[in-house]
């Protein structure tokens, strides 16, 4: 397996692990960012993947990135390599993408950048263990059959220490089940913070739902802590 920026810089899916939820975020205006920010530090979530679904997304990456560090900031939706290099001269200091191109994955090894492709298959697995990456994101992960799906596509994998980040129809009431699939590293909730209530300015709403699940992962180590 080739040595990769996954391998050399753990601490990024380190710090991914101990928060295990990520909030995927589409957001249009990019003077909302900072307000957003707020929200999810106040939530106790201090992370992000701002996806490139919109064209404030670069802008938005950048104003966190730089008024608030302490939030670890990724960039999704990456569906090319400029998309991705745009996302890093941004500040972002993860990637994700929807499915497995291995043309942005050389790129993300290329310039040391920690990418997690998408996957769904046992051919999609292989083919990013091929290239040394070990954490991906299952997508999507609802309709591909839900932990159900995961759990039999990652069993043949389990030895080589593959994990994943579950994204898609994942939401409060199923994200338990999820987090306590063993492979599962993390889960993506596009939930926590809707493009919806960002345009609303529903602050109060996101603080609420960062702190709610947050609660479960607490509850989760709790109860098993030998499994988180």
């Amino acid at each position: 397996m080739r040595e990769t920026e996954n391998m050399e810089n753990p601490e990024v899916y380190a710090r991914i692990g101990s928060l295990r939820i990520v909030p995927v975020i589409a957001i249009d205006n990019p003077d909302d960012a900072l307000t957003l920010a707020d929200a999810l530090l106040e939530g106790g979530l201090p992370i992000a993947e701002i996806t490139f679904r919109t064209t404030a997304a670069a802008r938005v990456i950048e104003t966190i990135a730089g008024q608030r560090p302490g939030i670890l900031l990724g960039a999704g939706t990456l569906l090319n390599p400029e998309d991705l290099r745009r996302a890093v001269e941004c500040g972002a200091v993860f990637g994700v993408a929807p499915g497995f191109n291995p043309e942005i994955v050389r790129e993300a090894i290329k310039i040391r950048f920690p990418f997690s492709p998408g996957v769904m298959t046992p051919s999609d697995i292989e083919g990013a263990l091929a290239l040394g990456i070990q954490v991906l994101k299952f997508f999507p992960a609802g309709a591909a059959g839900g932990v159900k799906m995961l759990r039999s596509i990652a069993a043949p994998y389990a030895h080589l220490g593959v994990r994943f980040i579950p994204t898609g129809g994942v939401n409060l009431n199923n994200m338990r089940e999820y987090l306590e699939e063993k492979s599962v590293l993390a889960l993506g909730g596009t939930w926590i913070a809707t493009r919806e209530d960002i345009a609303a300015a529903r602050w109060k709403t996101i603080r609420d739902n960062c702190r709610a699940a947050l609660a479960v992962v607490e509850e989760l180590k709790a109860t098993a802590p030998a499994s988180l």
